[in-house]
This record gives structure tokens, sequence and C-alpha cells, in this order.
């Protein structure tokens, strides 16, 4: 008797949890929720309004057109901004959007891993500030860098990051189609690695034809001319033409540009103490020469890329 009243008790409890789940508001995920309306099961039409992670009913900081507490910060990076910050960007004609891919790969005893992301840190924002109407997407750090398994290209060493091609062209498709729906004009594809290069094109050629140049997407491959780069230096009397080589993935020129960014990124001090400041016969020992020489590197490479995008944008937009 007493198990066949437990049993009917447990059935009733099943039964009332069942019922409170079907009656339970759908799609409460991370987002706002909005309360069913009484009696009816029904959601009323969200706000419009809303934005900013809540209701703007529940606080005025999640209205869309609520004016910014705070000034605006001196910054290009959009992971750095507040959501009002980069809404206010834009309405003062910030409507270039710049999104950089780097890698995680080996590059040598000296390097980061990061080596790619550290120069980009230093010359997207050059580049957006020089363009005066443009922000830096987050810097995309996974790129391909050889097949995974099995291991080949720098998947050989350990540390590396690597994607499918596939999924790099995915995952850049997806960027620009957020960038595009928030209102972008100008989507730039730039590429710090070689192996970045043609899917970062295949993609600003396919969305291009596929928006009509609405929003413009480019890739612009003149950012990548690391050629240059060894002549500046050449042209500064910095380093010799066919000059000595340490046969390293790693050369004056990137761990100049890295300087810029994080002297800690070249290991600079230790390599100072243990008398291992040199790289392809330059010697980076002189911190104070290393840091101008790397700002002259980015300097030259935000203003050719800039004159890049504007032409590439241009032809798009004729095209």
């Amino acid at each position: 008797m007493k198990s066949a009243i437990i049993t009917t008790c447990l059935a009733s409890c099943v039964a009332c949890v069942l019922a409170a789940q079907t009656s339970a508001p759908q799609g409460q995920g991370r987002g706002p929720s909005t309360p069913l309306r009484a009696g009816r099961g029904e959601r009323p039409a969200p706000d419009p309004r809303s934005v900013g992670g809540g209701n703007c009913s529940a606080n005025t900081y999640n209205c869309i057109d609520t004016p910014n507490p705070l000034p605006a910060p001196n910054t290009v990076w959009m992971e750095e901004m507040t959501w009002m910050d980069v809404r206010d960007a834009m309405k003062a004609g910030k409507t270039t959007v710049i999104v950089s891919t780097g890698g995680i790969e080996p590059n040598g005893p000296w390097l980061a891993l990061g080596k790619h992301n550290y120069v980009l840190r230093a010359n997207c924002d050059a580049i957006a500030r020089k363009l005066g109407n443009a922000l830096c997407s987050p810097i995309v750090p996974f790129v391909p860098e050889g097949a995974i398994e099995p291991k080949e290209g720098h998947m050989r060493t350990v540390g590396t990051i690597s994607l499918n091609e596939a999924t790099f062209e995915a995952l850049l498709t997806d960027i620009a189609h957020s960038y595009k729906m928030h209102g972008f004009e100008n989507i730039i594809f730039i590429g710090d690695s070689g192996g970045n290069q043609e899917g970062m094109k295949a993609v600003a050629d396919k969305l291009n034809a596929q928006w009509n140049a609405k929003p413009v997407v480019a890739h612009i491959p003149e950012y990548y001319a690391y050629n240059t780069v060894a002549k500046l230096l050449v042209d500064l009397g910095a380093t010799k033409a066919n000059g000595p080589s340490d046969s390293l993935h790693d050369d004056p020129g990137i761990t100049l540009n890295m300087f810029v960014t994080d002297p800690n990124s070249v290991r600079w001090e230790p390599r100072v103490k243990a008398g291992k400041a040199t790289i392809d016969g330059f010697s980076l020992a002189d911190k104070a020469k290393s840091l101008e020489l790397g700002r002259k590197i980015v300097e030259m490479r935000a203003t050719n890329t800039v004159a890049a995008i504007k032409k590439a944008m241009a032809d798009r937009k004729k095209s």
C-alpha cells in the first residue's frame, strides 16, 4: 500500500514538472528575455530599442539611442570599446572595418608563436588611424598552418594551431557577414602570413560579388609586401642587401615590427643579457635605435596599405 502511494505521488510530481516545463517561456538563452503575457502564454513583440545585452525597459543603458555616459576612448580596436563607443564611432564616419589575420606558428628560438599577431597589433592600429574612417576588428589568430593529421608544414612544431582552408574561409565569411549586418560600408582583409592570402582573397571576391559591393569587401595583398620592409632597412643603412642569414623563420624586419608592440615578444632583454641580440647580422642591442627603426617600418607599411585600400575601395565600387 505504502509503495503504491509513493508511486502515485512520484507520478503526480513528474506530471507537474512536465506541465511547468511545457508552459515555460522558450528560447531563454544568453540574450535578453521578455516575460509572457499574463494568462495567455504568448510572448509580446521584443522591444526594438533593446540592445547592449539587456532590456531597454529594465535599464536605459540597454536602449539603442541612449547617449554614451563616457567620452570616446583613444583606440581603434573594437575589442577595447563598448557597444556605445562603436555605435558613436560609426555615426561619426568610421564605417570601414579592417579584419586582420595573423597566426600561431614557430619562428625560431627568439620570437613568440604569435609573431604575426604582434606585428598586426602595431600595423592595424597605424593603418586605421591613417585612414581616419576605420576601426580594427579583433585580430584573427587562427589560420591555415599546414595539414593537421598527418602533420605537415608548421604543424610539425609543437604549439602551432592550424585551420583547414574551408574552416578559415567560413570564419572570415561569418565575421564579414556580422559587420555587414551592423552597417559597415567597407570590410578590408589584410594578412600578415603568406598562407592566409589565398583564403582571404577567395572570401573577399565571393562576398563582394554576392553583395554587389554593398558593402565593399576587399583583400589587400599589398599589405603583405615584406620585400618592401627589407628594402627600407637597406635604404636606411641598417642592413645590407644579400647580407648574412641565420636561416631561421625570422629576420630583422619582422623582429623590429614586433618590437614596436612589445620588446618581450622578441625576448629582447634576455637576449641582450645572453649576448644573443642579433638576427641575420643585425644587432638589436640598442633599444632606442631598434624602436626607431620599427616605427619607420610600421609607418611605411601603413602608408602603402592605406593607398592600396583606397584604390581597392574605388575599384570595387566601379565594378
